[in-house]
C-alpha cells in the first residue's frame, strides 16, 4: 500500500507526465516537422527563438538523433507522417554523411558540402542508434541492420583497443573518452532488442562491463570523462571532470543492460545516482561538471542533465520502489518544464546560468534526443503498477 506522501508525488509525476506529453505531442514534433527538416530531408541544427531554422554547419550527430527522436514518435502516439520523415532523414544521412570506406565523416555544412571528414567514434555511435530507431519504423528485412552490422564491423576493425576499449576515432587515437563508449552501449543495447544479430547483446555486455572497470574514479566510484591509453586520468583538468548528466545517463543504461553480473551493475547505477543526487544538484537543478573531489566545476545547468536525471530516477524507482528516486523524477520533470516555457511553443531554451537567468540561445536539435528519451522513459513509468495513476 502506498503512503499519503508516496501518493500525492505519483499524482504530481502524472500530471507533470501529461504537461510533458502535451508539449511533446502537440508542439514540439509539429514545430520540427515544419522548421527543423530542409527539402532534402535533412534535419537542421537548431531553430532560433523567432521559429527561424539556422544556416549552421551541421553535425554527423545530429541526425541519428533526430532520426531517434521522430521514430519514437509512433510509440508516443504523434499524428504525423512519422515513417515519412525517418525515410527521408536515413536517405538523406547516407548520402551525405557515409564515406566510401563506410564510416560517417562528422561536420557538412548547410548546403551538404564536406566541411570535417574525419570520422568520430561518437558519431559512429550514434549512427548505430539511429539505424536502430529507423528498423523500428516500417524496417524491410535485414538491409537496414546489415549497414549497422558493416559500421560496427568497421568500428572494431579500426577502433577497437587489446583491454577492450575504443579509440575515440581519427583526431585523438590516445585518449579513452567515456562519453563515445556510453552512447556505443545505448546502440547496442537497442540494437540487442530490435535485431537479430546476436553480438549487439555480447558488446553490450562488453561495454557495460567496461563502465564498471575502467571508467572509474578509485576513490568515490565516480565515472570520469577522460583517460589515457594507459587508463590513468588524463592530464590536468580534463581528466579530473564528473559531469552529473552523465552520472545519470549511465545509470538509465546499466539498469537496463542484461548479461553478466546484473545484479552488480543495478548496485554501480543506484551509484551513480547518489553520487549525481548528492553532490551534482542545487536548487533542483543538475549542474554542468563536478571536479573529481565532487566539488563543483561549472555551476550551470543545461537542460539535458535534468533529462537525464528524469530517466535514471524513474527507472530507479520502478526497480526499487523507493520514494527519494520518485521526489528526484518530480523535481526533474518540473525542472525540465522551465526550459520549455518559451514564447513559441515547441522550443526550448538551452542554459540556465547560476543566477536563474536563461542564455540566449537558439534551440539545438541535439538536446530533442534527450528530452524524448525522458518522456519515453516516464511514460514506460506511468504504465508500470508504482505508477498507474491514470494520467492522459
Amino acid at each position: 500500500m502506498r503512503s499519503g506522501d508516496e501518493s500525492l508525488v505519483e499524482a504530481r509525476i502524472a500530471a507533470l507526465r501529461g504537461r510533458l506529453r502535451e508539449w511533446l505531442l502537440y508542439h514540439a514534433y509539429a514545430r520540427w516537422a515544419k522548421d527543423g527538416i530542409d527539402g532534402g530531408g535533412g534535419f537542421v541544427e537548431a531553430i532560433a527563438q523567432d521559429g527561424l531554422p539556422l544556416p549552421l554547419p551541421r553535425r554527423a550527430r545530429v541526425q541519428p538523433r533526430q532520426l531517434y527522436s521522430f521514430a519514437m514518435a509512433n510509440r508516443l502516439g504523434w499524428r504525423g507522417d512519422v515513417s515519412g520523415i525517418v525515410r527521408a532523414g536515413l536517405k538523406h544521412m547516407l548520402s551525405v554523411y557515409r564515406r566510401s570506406d563506410g564510416l560517417f565523416r562528422t561536420l557538412v555544412d548547410a548546403r551538404g558540402t564536406t566541411m570535417d571528414d574525419r570520422a568520430l567514434l561518437y558519431d559512429q555511435a550514434f549512427v548505430l542508434l539511429g539505424l536502430a530507431a529507423a528498423q523500428t519504423v516500417g524496417g524491410s528485412g535485414d538491409e537496414i541492420e546489415a549497414l549497422a552490422i558493416e559500421l560496427r564491423n568497421q568500428i572494431e576493425l579500426r577502433w577497437r583497443t587489446a583491454d577492450g576499449g575504443f579509440l575515440s576515432g581519427e583526431s585523438e587515437p590516445d585518449p579513452r573518452l567515456a562519453n563515445p563508449h556510453m552512447h556505443l552501449l545505448e546502440a547496442c543495447i537497442e540494437w540487442s532488442v530490435v535485431g537479430r544479430d546476436a553480438t549487439w547483446a555480447a558488446w553490450a555486455d562488453d561495454l557495460a562491463a567496461l563502465a564498471s572497470s575502467r571508467f572509474v574514479h578509485p576513490g568515490n566510484g565516480a565515472i570520469l570523462e577522460a583517460w589515457t591509453a594507459e587508463w590513468g586520468p588524463a592530464p590536468g583538468t580534463a581528466g579530473r571532470i564528473v559531469e552529473p548528466g552523465h552520472q545519470f545517463e549511465w545509470a538509465w543504461l546499466l539498469l537496463r543492460a542484461r548479461g553478466r553480473r546484473v545484479f552488480e551493475r543495478r548496485a554501480f547505477a543506484l551509484h551513480l545516482i547518489s553520487i549525481a543526487e548528492q553532490h551534482g544538484v542545487f536548487a533542483g537543478l543538475a549542474v554542468n561538471s563536478l571536479l573529481d573531489d565532487l566539488t563543483v566545476h561549472d555551476g550551470d545547468a543545461r537542460l539535458w542533465p535534468q533529462a537525464e536525471r528524469l530517466k535514471a530516477n524513474i527507472s530507479a524507482y520502478r526497480l526499487t520502489g523507493e520514494t527519494p528516486y520518485l521526489e528526484a523524477s518530480a523535481e526533474a520533470a518540473s525542472a525540465m518544464l522551465r526550459y520549455l516555457d518559451t514564447p513559441l511553443p515547441g522550443l526550448w531554451q538551452d542554459l540556465r546560468y547560476r543566477n536563474g537567468t536563461f542564455a540566449s540561445t537558439p534551440a539545438y536539435a541535439s538536446t530533442l534526443y534527450h528530452l524524448v528519451g525522458a518522456i519515453l522513459e516516464l511514460d514506460a513509468g506511468s504504465q508500470s503498477s508504482r505508477l498507474a495513476m491514470g494520467a492522459p
